[in-house]
């Protein structure tokens, strides 16, 4: 066993397992500490360097510590860290918001995505004066608890049944959470046939973690909404300047009501957002809507300045000339790359997503909805992952991040490692 001076890495992760649940932050796995980002890399305590296709689980679009970012964030720290009052910087980035995202009229500030998502869902309610939510088999919408229905289910049961993902989650958040299954038209207006009377929101990843939208799937969703006086949730907390600058509404060409944005919009530091039309928005404000159509609504970081300023350096890094090109390139070269190796190697799998965000499914058939990527091989799943990080590539489980700092050095390593991790595979 190495002597903490040559693994200092399992000293640090000794002291994790005695003050932190199973040893880490309940994000990603447990084996590793990152000490430090730059770019396109990240290096963990043992001096261990990685392509960094993790990205912080997605905000870090722009790469890690881009200068940039590191002197807006310089500038703003002497002015002060936070103050539960509006601010300047928190203003200019929601009129930024307002004018890139289709759906914003006005914008309400939250640290986490998760809390972005659970008060959308609030929204909902509160302006339809309806009590069920439908989400679909698979989507991630945080943490709450309607969120937490039918995310990860290893047992399928018949929709529209929820089933809980977490213990602690009361028995009567079942009975207002309604499920589908994505890209399946006929099933959704089956059940809003049944339930839409009583449906609040329609909250819906419009790339469901790594799986595209079907065509015409999302005017399908939009139109259903509209005619049946629900309320559309877009969750862009993934895709929000993602997959394009102006996220899923602009590359897919539809307009939820709502919206929650995460991720990118911090440059790094925690925070999110809700932004969606005048009227489900004027929730928040009582004044507007009387006691009782008011959402409550306060958070102590909500639009806190350095965030703000990190956000608004990383957005205007995003508008500039080719930097969707270069990202989108990047993804290619990757996707293409990966299919060649497994291809050649008679691995069955399936290259599953957008050149912004995809991954590899182990499987031989088409891949549309949850249950396609939970029977898929999760034994070659795993050793895919491990075989990836041996080689220096830092992903999570089910998605790789491409993002702008990827070099061609980085691509290069990549796509070896590709190569490498499915002739290991195949032997």
């Amino acid at each position: 066993m190495p002597d903490d001076q040559s693994n200092p890495q399992s000293a640090i992760l000794d002291r994790a397992a005695k003050v932190l649940p199973a040893g880490g932050f309940g994000n990603y796995a447990a084996d590793i500490v990152i000490a430090r980002g730059d770019g396109s890399r990240v290096w963990d305590e043992n001096g261990r360097e990685y392509v960094d296709l993790l990205i912080g689980s997605g905000p870090m679009l722009i790469g890690h510590s881009h200068p940039e970012v590191l002197e807006a964030v310089r500038e703003q720290l002497p002015l002060g860290q936070t103050f539960f009052a509006n601010n300047t910087r928190g203003i200019e980035l929601a009129e930024q918001i307002a004018a890139d995202m289709a759906c914003a009229e006005k914008v309400r500030f939250v640290s986490t995505g998760g809390e972005a998502d659970m008060y959308a869902m609030r929204l909902a309610r509160a302006h339809t004066g309806r009590t069920k939510l439908l989400k679909f088999e698979g989507g991630y919408h945080g943490m709450s608890d309607h969120a937490l229905m039918s995310l990860a289910p290893q047992q399928m049961v018949n929709f529209p049944v929820a089933v809980p993902d977490s213990a602690g989650i009361a028995e009567h958040v079942r009975d207002t959470t309604i499920v589908a299954p994505f890209n399946d038209p006929e099933t959704l207006t089956s059940l809003l046939d049944e339930y839409g009377d009583d449906v609040a929101g329609v909250i819906i990843e419009p790339l469901q973690r790594l799986i595209p939208p079907a065509p015409g799937w999302l005017e399908f969703v939009r139109d259903e909404c509209t005619k049946r006086g629900i309320v559309l949730i877009f969750d862009e907390v993934v895709t929000g300047y993602r997959l394009a600058y102006g996220g899923a509404q602009e590359k897919y060409g539809v307009v939820p009501d709502l919206c929650t944005l995460g991720k990118i919009i911090g440059g790094g530091f925690p925070l999110a957002a809700i932004a969606g039309s005048d009227a489900i928005m004027a929730h928040f404000d009582k004044a507007l809507v009387g006691p009782e159509g008011f959402t409550f609504q306060v958070g102590t970081l909500s639009g806190n300045p350095i965030a703000a300023v990190a956000g608004l350096k990383t957005m205007e890094i995003l508008r500039r000339d080719g930097a969707y090109d270069q990202i989108r390139a990047n993804g290619e070269r990757m996707m293409d790359a990966a299919k060649a190796a497994f291809g050649k190697a008679g691995i069955p799998v399936q290259i599953v997503g957008d050149p912004t965000l995809f991954e590899l499914v182990f499987t031989d058939e088409e891949v549309v909805n949850y249950r396609h990527v939970l029977n898929s091989d999760k034994e070659a799943e795993a050793r895919y992952n491990a075989g990836m990080r041996a080689r220096g590539i830092l992903k999570p489980p089910g998605k790789i991040y491409t993002h702008l700092a990827l070099t061609d050095a980085d691509l290069d390593q990549v796509c070896s490692a590709f190569e490498e991790t499915a002739a290991e595979m195949s032997g």
